[in-house]
């Protein structure tokens, strides 16, 4: 039952998560270190941020696992080099995000070591941002440049398009 709901295939329904936080992510922290500086509890005002930091290792381990799960069909029609590169980034912001997930928590504390870890998570959002963008960059160029959705689409006939190449069919049989 759950397998007929979850999309097919599901990496490309999970990635979405972590890259809008990537992106989210470095605008909540600037608020919340306003909203500590303007005197808000470091628990209250910060513990926000932690929740979305940790959200995006959360989400981000998802996506290279069903990134990981992907490779073995899209293999047959990306370049290995360039699934290497998109799982290398994937990887990296990964270790990245737990990295800053760390730090951030740090930042629950009151006094210097709390504000020095806020103020080092932000700037680890932004460089986790940088990351984000590298990660999304190399997974769009395995799906528009190398075409890797192609290795999952098939017509009723079961004629598969593998680049500009149809298999098992004629020319005239392609989608």
């Amino acid at each position: 039952m759950i397998q007929s709901i979850l999309p097919s295939p599901l990496h490309p329904a999970i990635v979405h998560l972590p890259m809008a936080l990537a992106v989210l992510i470095p605008v909540f922290a600037i608020g919340a270190l306003w909203a500590v500086k303007r005197g808000a509890q470091p628990l209250r005002a910060w513990g926000i941020a932690v929740a979305l930091f940790a959200t995006l290792s959360l989400s981000s381990w998802a996506a290279l696992e069903t990134g990981g799960d992907a490779d073995e069909k899209v293999e047959s029609v990306v370049p290995e080099a360039a699934i290497g590169t998109h799982e290398e980034a994937a990887e990296r912001f990964l270790g990245l995000s737990v990295i800053v997930l760390g730090v951030a928590a740090l930042g629950l504390f009151k006094g210097r070591v709390g504000g020095i870890a806020r103020g080092a998570a932000t700037v680890g959002a932004l460089g986790l941002l940088v990351a984000g963008w590298n990660v999304g960059h190399s997974g769009g160029a395995l799906v528009y440049k190398y075409g890797a959705a192609n290795a999952y689409m098939a017509d009723s006939a079961g004629v598969r398009v593998v680049g500009e190449v149809v298999q098992g069919g004629n020319v005239g049989d392609q989608p």
